[in-house]
């Protein structure tokens, strides 16, 4: 089995993470799947912004635990779930790194959601 591969954020692809000060709210077919205000925002490289949700404000009942799974050379191995309420379009819309790596071991206890596969991301 290869090694996988750790890279360090850097100016060549920096990564930030903010407390996010506004309220953050998930929805899929009428259900508030998380509410907090309480969201790490991670800005990495080019990619758009990413709301981190701690799992305590996550109602987790709504999600059902997958096997897939992703590894980021910049945070490490992440697992998803999927949201049964939102069908097809839910599945695998909910990743998280349990282990992160330590330059971004601020999302450890963290989920994060696809923008195109939830209802809504809203922030009040």
């Amino acid at each position: 089995m290869k090694e996988k591969q750790i890279k360090i954020p850097g100016p060549d692809h920096p990564i930030s993470i903010q407390r996010n000060h506004t309220r953050v709210v998930v929805s899929v077919a009428g259900h508030m799947i998380a509410d907090t205000r309480n969201a790490l925002t991670l800005r990495e490289a080019a990619y758009p912004p990413v709301h981190y949700v701690p799992v305590e404000d996550v109602d987790f009942s709504q999600l059902e635990r997958t096997d897939h799974a992703t590894y980021c050379p910049y945070k490490g191995d992440s697992n998803y779930y999927s949201i049964p309420a939102g069908g097809k379009k839910s599945v695998n819309a909910v990743w998280t790194y349990e282990d992160p790596y330590p330059a971004v071991a601020q999302i450890k206890g963290h989920v994060a959601f696809y923008p195109d596969r939830v209802d809504e991301i809203a922030e009040h």
